[in-house]
């Protein structure tokens, strides 16, 4: 009977999770409080790594040039993700800062002020990719055939990125209102959409032919385009606290340069990381096609297994900025210890599955054998430091959820510019390891990310941090 009664008990808080329902994290129960945010923030970014991989799969079938124009495409688009990401990071800690005050009216003004931000950014960078689609294709490295096979593709991607910077900063803001269900139900609206179009686009149905690779970039930005109305529809009909009203509709630059204070620690996280990522995707280009169409396809089935962590590391940084907010600094504490220790066991889990069953889920993706085992070492060698990773991540959005954006920035530099990208070279080239090196330098280097910032989380001075 007892089993039976937790077994229901279980499944209703899955379904309160899921549907969701304004809870007040400062006073509830720290498990429960984690498992209800994290469950629907999880299957966010599930579906959010679901589309990489489905698109990834799609894409495959059209050939090695069409894997490597996203692969190229994607390192330099994600430059845009990070940008939005570190808006988004603002929005998280102001909104959910303001929710522990129990101060609605300001959160309401600060979402507004994040989007003008974000979408006036988003427009400035849309313009520039569109008009240099070409010469960012081959500054990356790109041949002939792949910025023919490509450069529209590159194109349309750079131009919807507004709903792309739009999506990241509307959920931000649900994350921190403690909404966690409204930021996942837009993910798979926009995704879910994504993936349908996706075949439909690509390859065509009965007469109509298809579009072949822009297909892809089609569906991706009508499914975000999608994904941000959604957004938009619940942030202006008042029916959650977190609501712009029309006294909100002001420019505040008080609020605005808080806003650039705290994005520009969580932009230059990201833009730091990307960068790095940019140099390790240009060296493994001097290798071929086939080394970053495994790379690629490495990376996405990578992301799909992280996602559902950085779903859960996203419970701590709003359990951390209310309970700041509420001035409840131990329990902010002990939010951040239970949800990395939840994070490593899930990642342990992954690795052992990954070191197991590396070739045969890689096989999935690509029919060539050459890709295939470039794909195949990418998984097992990079998923050795996951368990790392998996407390790295708690630990950064710890620091981020309480605003501070700057320490992950400086831990972000030193690692990776100073360390990861020397090191990957100096692997691949010097001692001839080629993209094993890669593989290599990427584990090691967030393994000792995330150690490092183990190490100044227990300092403690994030929690002093005024949002």
């Amino acid at each position: 009977m007892k089993k039976k009664l937790t077994a229901r008990r279980i499944w209703s808080l899955l379904g309160e999770a899921i549907n969701g329902g304004e809870q007040d994290f400062t006073k509830m129960n720290i498990p429960l409080s984690i498992f209800l945010l994290s469950v629907p923030m999880i299957l966010e970014m599930i579906m959010e790594s679901l589309f990489a991989v489905v698109d990834i799969f799609f894409v495959a079938r059209i050939g090695e040039d069409a894997v490597a124009t996203v692969g190229l495409t994607e390192a330099v688009i994600i430059i845009i993700y990070s940008i939005g990401a570190g808006i988004s990071m603002a929005a998280t800690a102001m909104v959910a800062r303001r929710f522990g005050e129990k101060d609605y009216k300001r959160a309401g003004s600060a979402t507004f002020q994040l989007l003008v931000f974000g979408g006036g950014i988003s427009i400035i960078l849309g313009i520039l990719g569109f008009l240099f689609a070409e010469d960012i294709l081959r500054l990356m490295g790109a041949s002939e055939t792949v910025i023919q096979t490509g450069i529209s593709y590159t194109r349309i991607i750079f131009a919807g990125n507004t709903a792309i910077m739009l999506l990241f900063l509307c959920n931000g803001a649900f994350r921190g209102a403690g909404l966690p269900h409204l930021a996942m139900k837009t993910l798979w609206i926009s995704n879910g959409i994504n993936i349908v179009l996706d075949p439909l686009l690509i390859f065509g149905i009965g007469s109509f032919e298809g579009f072949g690779l822009e297909g892809a970039a089609i569906a991706t930005t009508t499914g975000r385009s999608l994904g941000v109305c959604f957004q938009l529809y619940h942030l202006l009909n008042a029916k959650h606290r977190l609501v712009i009203l029309k006294e909100n509709l002001k420019f505040k630059l008080k609020t605005l340069k808080k806003i650039v204070s705290i994005s520009a620690g969580g932009m230059g996280q990201f833009l730091i990381d990307s960068v790095a990522w940019i140099f390790l995707i240009r060296i493994v280009a001097e290798f071929g096609s086939s080394a970053v169409a495994g790379f690629t396809i490495a990376f996405r089935i990578l992301m799909f297994s992280l996602m559902p962590a950085w779903g859960l590391s996203s419970a701590a940084a709003t359990m951390v900025g209310q309970n700041l907010g509420a001035r409840k600094v131990r329990r902010a504490k002990i939010s951040v210890w239970l949800t990395a220790k939840y994070n490593a066991i899930f990642l342990a889990v992954i690795t052992l599955v990954y070191l197991a069953f590396g070739e045969w889920v890689a096989g999935f993706f690509t029919p060539n054998d050459e890709v295939l085992e470039i794909a195949a070492l990418g998984l097992k060698v990079i998923a050795l430091g996951y368990i790392f990773f998996g407390i790295g991540m708690v630990m950064i959005q710890a620091f981020n959820g309480a605003g501070d954006t700057k320490t992950p920035s400086w831990i972000n530099v030193a690692v990776f510019w100073f360390l990861e990208i020397p090191l990957a070279y100096w692997l691949a080239k010097s001692m001839d390891q080629g993209i094993l090196g890669i593989f290599i330098s990427i584990a090691f280097c967030h393994s000792l990310h995330a150690l490092i910032a183990l190490w100044y989380f227990r300092k403690g001075k994030w929690a002093l941090t005024k949002v």
